[in-house]
């Protein structure tokens, strides 16, 4: 496919703590994205982009997988489920309100394919609030925020939590319009109430303080939203704060036609203010 050819690409491979990890990066124009997949204990969490299909899915053969696990629908954490539901015969679960998304053609906009490709469509099972591996009961801890279906998945016995797109980066400045900052505290509190040490990102990789970063992007993002309401309070409008708070111009905002925005940022933490306020 004519897009898939237009970024450069890079895939590595690694081993941290008795985990396996495949990382794809995809650059394009002054845009670099990176995401990663973790193979522990016979489970495969998340899938790799399609663009990057043929590398992925070699690391995935190399593998010793009975069951996939996805911690949300976007296309970068399910570009290679069809791969491994047809040619495979894997098992895939996955929070159940996007299941019905992920059985149809991808429908994202057309610089989301040119870096992760067009993901085939898959179907998936939902996932219970725990599941087991071979020697381990895992949490499936629902975090919305940065989709509706996140969800982080904590190994009991390990204490590894794999935080999917929870944590990305400590000082967010731009997120998807579909995220939701207000949503992203309640999800970082709460895992924060369970048990574990090291953090695996989708993004950001091997976390060995992972408790500790968590704790850093939550207390920035409270903070951030403190500021941001009390400029709002005293009659700041959202594009002054965001010219306030976030000056510098980012490539994938401009790229992406606007679907990344520190705006979003604001408006969320805006939003889910006037609606406390009114209720």
């Amino acid at each position: 496919m004519l897009i898939e050819k237009v970024i450069k690409k890079r895939f590595e491979t690694e081993t941290v703590q008795n985990v396996r990890i495949a990382k794809g990066t995809a650059m394009f124009q002054g845009v670099r994205l990176t995401v990663r997949c973790f193979v522990i204990d016979g489970v495969l969490i998340d899938t790799g982009a399609k663009s990057m299909e043929h590398e992925f899915t070699s690391f995935f053969q190399q593998q010793d997988i009975n069951q996939v696990v996805i911690t949300h629908y976007h296309e970068d954490h399910t570009g290679c489920a069809a791969f491994l539901q047809r040619k495979m015969g894997l098992p895939i679960y996955m929070n159940e309100p996007m299941i019905h998304y992920c059985q149809q053609k991808a429908d994202y906009p057309l610089y989301r394919k040119v870096f992760w490709g067009k993901r085939d469509p898959f179907t998936a099972k939902p996932i219970g609030a725990t599941f087991s591996s071979r020697s381990a009961t895992w949490d499936v801890i629902p975090t919305p925020g940065h989709s509706i279906d996140h969800v982080a998945f904590l190994n009991r016995e390990t204490g590894q939590l794999f935080s999917g797109d929870l944590y990305c980066q400590e000082k967010t400045k731009v997120i998807l319009r579909e995220e939701n900052i207000p949503a992203i505290i309640a999800s970082l509190q709460h895992t924060l109430t369970y048990n574990f040490s090291d953090v695996f990102c989708a993004h950001a990789g091997y976390l060995p303080n992972g408790r500790e970063a968590l704790q850093r992007k939550l207390d920035y993002l409270l903070e951030l939203q403190g500021t941001i309401i009390d400029l709002y309070e005293n009659g700041t409008p959202p594009k002054q704060i965001q010219a306030l708070l976030f000056p510098k111009k980012y490539p994938i905002v401009f790229f992406s036609g606007g679907e990344w925005d520190s705006l979003h940022i604001i408006r969320s933490i805006i939003q889910e203010h006037e609606t406390k306020q009114a209720g």
